[in-house]
């Protein structure tokens, strides 16, 4: 039985951990940690995590302002509330998986806090390519749809991180994803229709062509299931650097889309 208020908990539980927004403790009373059924909520804390990005999208696209400066700032607002925790799992990932020859040594890479050069690299390449993409749509779209763009990809990207943490097991049992416990079944559907449902809504209402809302749905429906075989491949499971990565991913899997669609 679906009781809201459990939800509302779920959801200031969720953008507390995929963010740096500091939520009410009421919603943490008896909290042992564990995200198994919070991450139903991943979506809609992916919505009002992005919310402040989108408000800043339309307001200066509205006013005219340059669309490749709204995109860096856009982007740089999400990585300052989230405290670049998806893209430090990118940098992270990237580094385990081009350096590590075999399981262990990448695990070993992974939980290494310096960034290498495949980390370096793949940061340079997901602001390069969320921030270009971006700017070239920003042109194309009112206002108004520019920010609900930012947050369809917000909705997108953060299901397609439960689904990819359901599909693999933990990759070390003492890490971060292991020690928040394996997501319910339930939860990985009720999010996974959440974040396509409110992410196809949103791309209809903010004018983009039905091509583009189409691509930028087959993009995460296309990105999760390939990078989630390339790390179960590489290290057997997933881990919370693969978890954050999988966001990155998805989401410049999104713009790059509609940015060829629009």
């Amino acid at each position: 039985m679906f009781d809201i208020r459990d939800f509302i908990d779920d959801v200031a539980r969720s953008v507390a951990f995929l963010s740096r927004i500091h939520m009410p403790q009421r919603h943490f009373a008896g909290f042992d940690g564990r995200l198994s059924r919070a991450v139903r909520a991943f979506p809609l804390a992916g919505l009002l995590i992005a919310l402040p990005a989108a408000a800043i999208v339309s307001i200066f696209s509205a006013i005219q302002v340059s669309p490749l400066f709204t995109a860096f700032v856009a982007v740089a607002i999400q990585a300052l509330i989230t405290g670049a925790l998806h893209e430090d799992g990118l940098s992270d990932t990237a580094d385990g998986l081009g350096g590590g020859k075999t399981k262990e040594r990448a695990l070993i890479i992974m939980k290494d806090s310096r960034i290498g050069s495949y980390g370096a690299v793949a940061l340079i390449l997901s602001f390069g390519l969320r921030v270009s993409a971006l700017a070239a749509v920003l042109p194309l779209v009112s206002p108004s749809g520019a920010g609900l763009l930012v947050l369809a990809a917000a909705a997108l990207s953060r299901a397609a991180m439960v689904w990819h943490w359901s599909k693999l097991p933990p990759a070390r049992q003492d890490g971060v994803a292991a020690s928040a416990g394996e997501p319910q079944a339930a939860a990985v559907t009720f999010a996974l229709v959440l974040g396509v449902a409110s992410a196809a809504l949103l791309l209809l209402l903010s004018g983009a062509p039905l091509l583009a809302c189409v691509l930028a749905i087959a993009a995460f429906v296309a990105t999760v299931p390939a990078f989630s075989q390339i790390v179960d491949g590489k290290i057997g499971g997933h881990t919370g650097d693969t978890i954050g990565a999988t966001q990155q991913l998805t989401e410049i899997a999104v713009f790059a889309a509609l940015a060829l669609a629009i």
